[in-house]
């Protein structure tokens, strides 16, 4: 059985298998938007593979950080402007 991990997703306890991707948390969250463009308009995961860069969120303290590229750790502290 995979080692779980926790974390926190706009403040949201959430536990995720170690090795899971940032958007797998968002997911877990059931978080969909993670972030505005300049215009307001919702942005959600497009590709999954960090091409698109509209997955972005703020790890940690760390803005514009790609969702589908980083992998959680314990006690990450996620936000979405979404």
């Amino acid at each position: 059985m995979p080692e779980r991990i926790a974390l926190h997703v706009n403040g949201r306890h959430v536990e995720v298998d170690r090795g899971s991707t940032v958007l797998a948390a968002l997911a877990v969250a059931g978080v969909a938007i993670c972030r505005r463009s300049v215009q307001g308009e919702p942005r959600g995961a497009l590709c999954g593979i960090g091409v698109c860069f509209e997955c972005r969120v703020t790890i940690d303290g760390v803005a514009h950080r790609r969702s589908c590229q980083i992998l959680c750790r314990e006690a990450m502290e996620v936000r979405t402007d979404g």
